[in-house]
């Protein structure tokens, strides 16, 4: 069985989230980022997008209210086209 674009996608979301609880960090705004088929077109790949704080900091113009910066981060998994299984997830560099 041949797994369309919108079953990849959802097995890499519930793979991300199983895999939540290792990142460390609070995780915000996931969004589905890319799709795409893999060269040799055996895989979906799945770029899946979400933010985190990275630093907080005083608000110069509200005293009481710290300014929280956050970084969005990309992950990369492949996801095989015929199994659905997720067979990598990789850092996504821009």
């Amino acid at each position: 069985m041949a797994f369309d674009v919108e079953s990849a996608v959802n097995r890499a979301q519930a793979y991300f989230e199983r895999l939540k609880p290792q990142f460390g960090n609070e995780i915000e705004d996931l969004r589905l980022e890319e799709v795409e088929r893999s060269e040799d077109d055996l895989s979906w790949l799945i770029t899946l997008g979400y933010s985190c704080p990275t630093k907080v900091s005083a608000n110069p113009l509200l005293s009481d209210s710290p300014r929280i910066e956050y970084e969005r981060i990309y992950k990369v998994f492949a996801v095989n086209a015929s199994s659905g299984d997720v067979e990598s997830v990789k850092i996504r560099k821009l």
